[in-house]
């Protein structure tokens, strides 16, 4: 599928500021079932890009700036080819099959970052609603993760949050709702609680469905590590596994470390700002 993307966002100040160096997480992440046929930044007050690759590998920008301006505004439009028809083309290996499994010692060590658990009580309330939610499970893996994704879509309520921020899974299962970042979240602390490696992706999503969770926004979901599968992934937003109509731009261990746009301004107070957001995700002929 050949896709189209145009995102905007734009802060306005009530006077001119100067701007710190920007972190840009906006660049989709290449692999041989991704590619990137375009891409390029309009920035206004103009800036200086320098590209490098953060910890994870992900193409990660700077934005330099030497002007003061009373608005910041930062644009990306690129076309990207997604070749991942088919996210359950993949082979288990034999260990893996059924769950629980183990991961081999090699690989457990490598995913380390992604194993890490939740905080006791946060884990103790995570088994408990499994408990009470995930009774009739499934013995294969696969058929595990596709269970449990299609539990958190049916059991939760999408609700857009403009706050900054990722909720407690606790909370999330509590409120019974929450924001596509809520829901990755949740699903990745549900995995590594039953012992699979689990990661953080944004990125985009094309979905034609006007009332789409995704529409406008950037999109989140989660990326489970399976033996002879790879990093597969997995969005319980949508309660779907991700096919040709996703488009990741970074991943992490932990969410916040790849918000899209991380940067500050130079003031010596808080200066009021509004903040204007929008993306057009669109297939190309």
């Amino acid at each position: 599928m050949k896709i189209h993307v145009s995102h905007r966002t734009s802060y306005a100040y009530d006077r001119e500021m100067a701007f710190s160096p920007h972190l840009l997480y906006l660049r989709p992440r290449e692999n041989a079932l991704l590619r990137v046929n375009h891409f390029a930044f309009n920035i206004t007050p103009e800036a200086k890009i320098v590209w490098t690759r953060d910890y994870y590998d992900n193409c990660l920008a700077w934005a330099h700036f030497w002007e003061r301006a009373p608005t910041l505004t930062i644009r990306t439009d690129f076309e990207v080819e997604t070749l991942d028809t088919n996210p359950f083309d993949f082979i288990l290996k034999a260990h893996a099959f059924n769950f629980p499994f183990e991961y081999e010692e090699l690989h457990a060590f490598n995913l380390t970052p992604y194993l890490a658990p939740p905080f006791p009580e946060t884990r103790t309330g995570l088994l408990n609603w499994l408990d009470e939610h995930f009774v009739d499970r499934p013995k294969e893996t696969v058929p595990y993760l596709v269970a449990l994704n299609t539990l958190i879509h049916s059991t939760l309520t999408y609700k857009r949050r403009e706050e900054r921020g990722i909720q407690p899974s606790l909370t999330t299962l509590q409120l019974g709702s929450g924001s596509c970042r809520d829901y990755a979240v949740l699903f990745i602390e549900l995995c590594r609680t039953l012992g699979l490696a689990a990661r953080f992706v944004s990125g985009y999503l094309y979905d034609p469905t006007a009332d789409s969770p995704s529409a406008g926004a950037m999109h989140a979901w989660t990326e489970v590590y399976l033996p002879g599968g790879g990093w597969k992934g997995i969005d319980p937003t949508h309660g779907i596994w991700c096919d040709d109509a996703f488009i990741p731009v970074a991943h992490a261990a932990v969410a916040e470390s790849v918000n899209p746009i991380q940067g500050s301004y130079y003031n010596p107070e808080p200066v009021p700002s509004q903040l204007a957001h929008s993306v057009l995700v669109e297939t190309i002929a």
